[in-house]
């Protein structure tokens, strides 16, 4: 008899397939448990049409997971952790640490059992695959340093951000008045110190001797 597999059976095929089976072994067990029907026209039609809306639902789901690996590939985690001199971790870094800092920075939740690692155990820098099964392997950079390096790095990390940020309109004006306030301010300054320099102690006006 042929039979359209409903679900995957062993030795037999997996769902959806047409498959020719002994009558006995399909009226008594496999469609009985409905893991199986006779592939009659009807259900023949209705199984394309639901490899069909399958196979739409695949290409959809890879085209998300396509997308989230590219917005999670290359990104940089950065963890501070007492070491000894030789570079080993008081403990570690593990797979679950790194997926909730993923998730802070980029608001993609991944399952730690994804990441192709072992707990990191040493002061490093390490490219930590993701397993999505997609187009793209994405790669996370993750970095380990001593606890007490970790300030002096954020913060030259985001010095460097702020100067790779282009001036706003604000700023720009505000620049502009302030060296011209500067600029003011000097002219100023000099007038004065010449005036200062012309009157000589003792000097009086004209016309001022009684």
């Amino acid at each position: 008899m042929k039979v359209i597999l409903l679900a995957d059976v062993y030795k037999q095929g997996v769902a959806g397939e047409v498959v020719e089976v002994a009558d006995g072994y399909a009226r008594n067990y496999l469609i009985p448990k409905k893991l199986a029907a006779k592939a009659t026209p009807a259900e023949l039609a209705k199984a394309d049409k639901l490899r069909e809306t399958a196979a739409a639902r695949k290409a959809e789901l890879e085209g998300r997971l396509n997308e989230v690996a590219r917005q999670i590939d290359g990104v940089e985690l950065v963890f501070g952790r007492r070491a000894a001199n030789t570079g080993k971790l008081f403990g570690s870094v593990t797979t679950t640490e790194i997926t909730e800092a993923l998730r802070e920075k980029t608001g993609v939740d991944i399952n730690r059992r994804r990441l192709s690692m072992q707990a990191l155990r040493e002061v490093g820098t390490y490219d930590i695959p993701v397993r999505l099964g997609t187009d793209v392997s994405p790669t996370l950079r993750v970095i380990v340093m001593r606890e007490e390096e970790l300030p002096a790095y954020l913060a030259a990390q985001g010095g460097a951000a702020e100067a790779e940020q282009p001036q706003t309109v604000v700023e720009a004006v505000q620049n502009a008045v302030e060296n011209a306030v500067e600029a003011v301010t000097g002219a100023v300054e000099s007038v004065a110190e010449r005036v200062a320099d012309a009157l000589t102690p003792g000097d009086e006006p004209a016309g001022g001797a009684q």
